[in-house]
């Protein structure tokens, strides 16, 4: 699928650094990658294919495009995600391989889990670790997801039953680079509770008053120390990180997201949600103490997000007879697991809503009017829906684990089921706590889009961009070469 027009071709293509983008599979976080640097970037053009059967995507969509991607002398650059096997790409298109090759890592399929080990599998890691050696840069959306691809690479190559191959590790890591998921954030103020406005009103006046907003826009800097000494009383009770687990989690490497915000919407009404209530109307007449407890899980209904821990903790909450409200989100694909249907039954009136949105607006609605966000994940690379609640002003508890302890403080991680289920009892019990409490992040003030565009569009020969994370490190940016 082309997402230009012919008038933007001819433009493009007479560009002096024209781009080229492909994407195998242009939906979800793939989708919106791709739309804002085709927005943002002068002189690209961009070729996709349809989100369905990743599998046959990751198989066949070299040769598919290798046949539908007309030759130009104007490319100098190809950006593409890790879907695509851009060793065959290259192969079969040579005017395409001696182009500057830039990598995209969404998620890697060295560390992805899978219900059942097949055969097959081994491919789609072998593609990936294929691809990274033929690329000129390999850029990763978290440093878990890097370092997670890297470190496992000897591990998955012992698979090969003699004759393997050795130091690839090595060769492939000095093309690395993190570059954190940049995120679109609408105007949501009109959706938030009072309480929610409020916070974002303090945020609107550091911008107002001509410092630098967070961008990343997580609600929103330390304040109100009563609510925290409760919060403290609350994770000391349910067996959070002690100091000394602080202090090594602080050690870690960690970099915060950058994420861009911007003031449009989707305006769409219409939805897939099979449950739905108005939260608003759910909101109306109640204070911060009497309403229950709104919990929000905006993840796609899959195995490897871990539905079943999160609905036996909701589960438990019920039988200790708290009261709570529940919204399930999420996008569904063609075969959902069996304890959707089952939980929503058991579950009853505290449903809120149940089903995917896809629109905008009622997406953020729901997220502006939950209090807790959940995610019971077994694999995340990066979490664009925990994010997009958080900022949304949703207190996130998410496992200390995976990607989580590099983007989110440790008080909003849990280590067992456990302790997740004694700080939800806690929440439903005092839910004015949560919604006093003011999420505690610090945003690096460098726009992710200006990373991209650097890397993407830098015409100095041999050039490298940085800058300083929180820790002081460099992330650099390498130009493309003539």
């Amino acid at each position: 699928m082309y997402r230009c027009s012919q008038e933007r071709i001819c433009e493009d293509l007479k560009g002096p650094m024209s781009i080229l983008i492909i994407e195998a599979f242009y939906g979800g976080s793939h989708k919106q990658l791709v739309d804002l640097l085709q927005e943002e970037l002068e002189y690209c053009v961009l070729y996709t294919l349809p989100a369905k059967k990743w599998h046959w995507r990751a198989r066949t969509s070299a040769l598919y495009f290798s046949q539908n991607i007309p030759a130009s002398e104007h490319y100098r650059i190809l950006f593409a995600s890790s879907v695509l096997n851009l060793t065959e790409l290259a192969a079969l298109r040579p005017d395409l391989g001696k182009l500057k090759k830039i990598l995209y890592f969404h998620e890697n399929q060295l560390v992805y889990p899978v219900k059942k080990c097949q055969e097959r599998d081994f491919q789609y890691g072998y593609n990936q670790i294929l691809s990274c050696l033929v690329a000129d840069v390999v850029v990763f959306n978290s440093v878990f997801n890097m370092e997670s691809f890297l470190t496992s690479i000897g591990k998955f190559m012992k698979l090969i039953p003699d004759h393997r191959p050795k130091g690839l590790e090595s060769i492939i890591r000095p093309k690395c680079q993190v570059i954190y998921f940049p995120i679109r954030f609408p105007d949501v103020s009109r959706f938030m509770p009072k309480h929610k406005a409020a916070h974002l009103q303090k945020i609107l006046s550091l911008k107002g008053n001509g410092g630098v907003a967070p961008s990343m826009a997580l609600p929103f800097q330390q304040e109100q120390r009563g609510s925290e000494n409760l919060l403290k009383n609350f994770d000391s009770e349910s067996g959070s990180c002690d100091a000394a687990q602080q202090e090594n989690l602080g050690r870690s490497v960690r970099q915060e997201s950058y994420l861009k915000t911007f003031s449009s919407s989707d305006n769409s009404s219409t939805h897939h949600g099979e449950h739905k209530r108005n939260p608003c109307n759910i909101l109306a007449g109640a204070d911060d103490q009497q309403r229950p407890l709104h919990i929000v899980w905006p993840h796609r209904w899959e195995h490897d997000k871990d539905p079943e821990s999160f609905f036996k903790v909701l589960m438990h909450l019920k039988d200790l007879g708290l009261n709570f409200h529940v919204s399930v989100l999420g996008e569904t694909f063609t075969d959902v697991p069996g304890i959707f249907s089952e939980s929503k039954k058991a579950l009853g009136s505290s449903v809120l809503h149940w089903g995917y949105l896809p629109s905008k607006d009622e997406y953020f609605q729901v997220l502006c009017t939950a209090d807790v966000v959940i995610s019971t994940a077994k694999h995340e690379f990066f979490g664009v829906a925990m994010l997009e609640a958080v900022y949304c002003g949703c207190y996130p508890l998410c496992p200390k684990d995976l990607v989580y302890p590099e983007i989110f403080p440790a008080e909003y991680l849990y280590s067992t089921p456990e302790q997740l289920s004694k700080r939800l009892q806690n929440f439903c019990k005092r839910p004015d706590i949560v919604r006093k409490h003011l999420y505690k992040c610090k945003c690096v003030h460098l726009s992710v889009c200006f990373s991209l565009n650097t890397l993407l569009v830098s015409e100095t020969t041999n050039t490298i961009v940085s800058f300083p994370d929180e820790q002081g490190s460099v992330l650099q940016m390498l130009s493309p070469e003539p």
